[in-house]
């Protein structure tokens, strides 16, 4: 049986995912419009980061001429400049003013009177205004986060119409692109290219083992988590394209893409838990207290998840380089991941200790996959304070979809279905699930949880063409008793050597007479002469012919002589 979701949780889903792709698009500069009236004398607009040579500002501004005389402030990411600026309450707009460096060009007045602002005075239904329209190139010793501001000290307040284009050189691939995005669209190009070959080659990998009745719903979870990976990326991919073509994007298909990120992620991990817990690799059920667990866990990770979403859509500070898990639900996801470790930890525990005989499978699942579970918390930290802001943000993308390769690479190269893959997980059949499970006597419900230690039926992969002998001739299990059912694979083995088939006779049944060692034994009217003695000896098998030699019958009493 599969562990139940929580009903909560598929109520939650579909206002939870409304809600997000209705959450405004924040302004990301490149191509960046709007109309500002605010009663403040400094006021942030956008920020970018530019090349060190092929930064460039074009820009139109327009104002009525009574709010006369405004300016564009450029700071940079330098700690005397934008950071000594910023949410800093002990600054004045004049203080603010101050840390500009009249030497690098950092001040646009927008007036008639400064040549480089390109301002002239226009008549608008009796209004004159001052439009300004010009540009600005950025030169720098390396990439740099640059802030523009709009700034009116000692005035009355400020209103400025904009529409501005910050580009880095005419490239398709850079020219909207801030520099800490470079080399996003073509990495999540590459990445979706190789997760369609997993998704493939999970789906191919499934039809083999559909075919030998070995197709569990943990692998059926692997193949949705890729699917879902190929989906996000695919997303990505046409916001970043359209983002590339016009500056602007579609922020709903990105969030979108967010969220199928993390399904898939939260898919392969509540996969992991249950195979840790040995969910259809030595049990073919899940206890009820431990499917109430996993859900309320699950409800609990995804609910954090779409809080981390909309936080950083709604309270994150444009004005600062913020990294996803630079928030107080990005702690939380942190935490929650280290206690899925230590889940997964007991969990695989706990299969090991009663299911030894699978440690080919569980000692290099442990192992790859604790190098996962501690790759996420390792970003996140890295990210936050080893990574500079004006590298981070393609250098994180990068990260990231490496990770999620690693962890579906690695799954599918143990769960191939090859003779040499001996950490291959999977020895019941589906088919042997089911009776498996079925209550012992007395309604013991411990049977559900366990599959008989050797239930593994037949662990090579014999080629499709090559049809299969041992498996025409089983027995079906009797309908008057469930505990007593008899699986001909599993009795065959344990018991009989390989390439012979053993069948059951039903508990009770006479036994076939013996042969009499003395005819006048068996027959009183037996004239004829008496036989030397002769010891019984077991009867040997013929030779090996290439099929099935001979078949046998086991009894209650012992085993008869070939028949």
């Amino acid at each position: 049986m599969e562990p139940q979701r929580a009903p909560a949780l598929r109520r939650l889903l579909p206002p939870l995912l409304l809600l997000l792709l209705s959450l405004p698009p924040r302004a990301r500069a490149k191509y960046v419009r709007g109309n500002l009236s605010s009663k403040e004398d400094w006021v942030f607009l956008t920020r970018f980061c530019f090349l060190s040579d092929y930064g460039r500002l074009d820009f139109r501004f327009r104002y009525p001429e009574a709010k006369c005389c405004q300016n564009i402030l450029l700071y940079f990411d330098d700690p005397s400049q934008w950071p000594a600026v910023y949410k800093a309450g002990d600054k004045d707009c004049l203080a603010k003013e101050s840390v500009i460096r009249p030497e690098n060009n950092q001040v646009i007045n927008l007036t008639t009177q400064y040549a480089w602002s390109g301002c002239q005075v226009v008549s608008e239904e009796g209004t004159r205004y001052l439009s300004c329209s010009s540009g600005r190139s950025f030169r720098s010793v390396r990439e740099r986060w640059w802030y523009i501001a709009l700034s009116k000290c000692g005035g009355d307040g400020l209103q400025l119409e904009y529409e501005m284009v910050l580009t880095n050189g005419k490239s398709f691939w850079t020219r909207h692109f801030s520099a800490d995005e470079f080399g996003i669209l073509e990495t999540d190009v590459t990445f979706l290219l190789i997760f369609i070959l997993i998704f493939f080659l999970s789906c191919y990998f499934g039809y083999l083992l559909k075919g030998r009745q070995l197709l569990h719903t943990t692998y059926k979870m692997f193949m949705a988590a890729a699917g879902v990976e190929v989906l996000s990326l695919l997303f990505f991919c046409i916001y970043w394209g359209q983002y590339a073509t016009d500056g602007i994007g579609n922020e709903s298909v990105k969030i979108l893409a967010k969220l199928l990120f993390s399904s898939s992620f939260l898919i392969f991990l509540l996969m992991l838990i249950l195979l840790g817990k040995g969910f259809t690799v030595t049990r073919g059920r899940i206890s009820h207290a431990g499917s109430v667990k996993l859900s309320v866990y699950m409800t609990l990770y995804t609910l954090t998840h779409v809080v981390l979403l909309i936080y950083e859509a709604e309270f994150f500070d444009p004005g600062q380089v913020l990294y996803t898990y630079e928030s107080p639900a990005g702690y939380g996801l942190i935490g929650l991941q280290v206690a899925a470790y230590v889940w997964f930890c007991y969990a695989v525990l706990v299969s090991l200790r009663h299911f030894p005989e699978k440690q080919p499978f569980y000692v290099p699942f442990f192992a790859a996959y604790t190098l996962w579970f501690f790759a996420v918390p390792v970003m996140a930290l890295i990210a936050n304070f080893g990574i500079p802001k004006w590298a981070r943000e393609k250098i994180v993308n990068g990260i990231q979809l490496g990770i999620h390769l690693y962890a579906h690479g690695v799954f599918l190269i143990m769960t191939r279905p090859s003779a040499a893959n001996k950490n291959f997980p999977y020895h019941v059949r589906t088919s042997q699930i089911a009776s498996a499970g079925v209550p012992g006597p007395g309604g013991n419900q411990s049977a559900d949880k366990a599959f008989p230690q050797h239930v593994y039926g037949n662990v090579t992969f014999i080629s499709d063409s090559v049809p299969n002998f041992t498996e025409l001739f089983s027995i079906p299990p009797p309908t008057t008793s469930a505990g007593k059912q008899v699986e001909e694979t599993a009795v065959a083995a344990a018991v009989a050597p390989r390439g012979r088939v053993v069948t059951m006779a039903e508990p009770g049944a006479a036994s076939p007479p013996l042969p009499a060692r003395f005819p006048k034994a068996a027959d009183p009217g037996w004239d004829g002469p008496t036989p030397p003695y002769q010891p019984l000896v077991p009867q040997t098998a013929a030779p090996h012919t290439g099929f099935t030699e001979y078949f046998s019958m086991h009894t209650a009493g012992g085993t008869a002589p070939p028949v």
